[in-house]
């Protein structure tokens, strides 16, 4: 695996209120600091240059791009880790995935679990995983480049959920390293993006509504509904 090297320049910020900030994080930066002193560039770090308040609400994948939630302050922190621990977050990934889907629509139930001799992998365990649930639907089938546009909704939130999802039903994201064997070489970069989060804000206890297009598939519509 080859050595971080996030991207440079600013981070784009969608939204950014009394509460919370929402950012929209570009494939190859990580949420938070890694391992290692050349591992500290990352989403907090950024963002508490200017907001030193900012604590992180939830992650994405190093790889994956999209809407990610920070908190300003602990007190906000603890809200949103609420609204993600009781799924009160309503969650729309898009991904670009290997061959060609053949149901429009459907549900991946399968449980997972850590590898743990080749972690940071996870893997599809029946009698210790925990449960996972994965809502798709095909919003376009590319014949000629075989492969599929899909919309993603995780009902739970597992690390690498969507990755192992979709390889296990014989789909893998194109560009994943971990999960997608021959397909990696298929996109530069792996094509999953947070396109849509929608809740009640703690604050105002209105419902806001966030959505960004995947920058590799830009003409797919932002408000998607799995």
């Amino acid at each position: 695996m080859s050595c971080y090297q996030p991207p440079v320049g600013p981070l784009e910020i969608c939204h950014s209120d009394a509460g919370l900030i929402v950012v929209n994080k570009p494939s190859g930066l990580l949420s938070v600091p890694g391992r290692g002193p050349d591992k500290q560039d990352c989403v907090i770090q950024r963002l508490q240059g200017e907001y030193p308040e900012a604590q992180i609400a939830h992650r994405l994948d190093m790889s994956t791009s999209g809407l990610l939630v920070v908190a300003r302050g602990a007190a906000m922190q603890q809200a949103m880790y609420r609204l993600f621990r009781e799924r009160a977050v309503e969650k729309r990934y898009l991904a670009v995935v290997a061959g060609w889907v053949q149901e429009d629509q459907g549900e991946i139930d399968l449980p997972l679990i850590c590898d743990w001799p080749n972690r940071p992998r996870q893997m599809v365990c029946y009698q210790r995983g925990k449960p996972s649930l994965t809502r798709y639907r095909v919003l376009q089938r590319m014949l000629e480049e075989d492969c599929s546009l899909v919309a993603l909704e995780p009902i739970t939130g597992r690390s690498h959920q969507l990755r192992v999802h979709l390889a296990a039903l014989g789909h893998p994201i194109l560009g994943d390293e971990l999960y997608a064997g021959a397909a990696v070489e298929r996109a530069p970069r792996l094509l999953l993006h947070a396109s849509e989060l929608a809740f009640v804000h703690p604050q105002s206890d209105r419902r806001v509504h966030f959505h960004s297009p995947a920058p590799f598939f830009p003409m797919a519509h932002p408000a998607l509904t799995v």
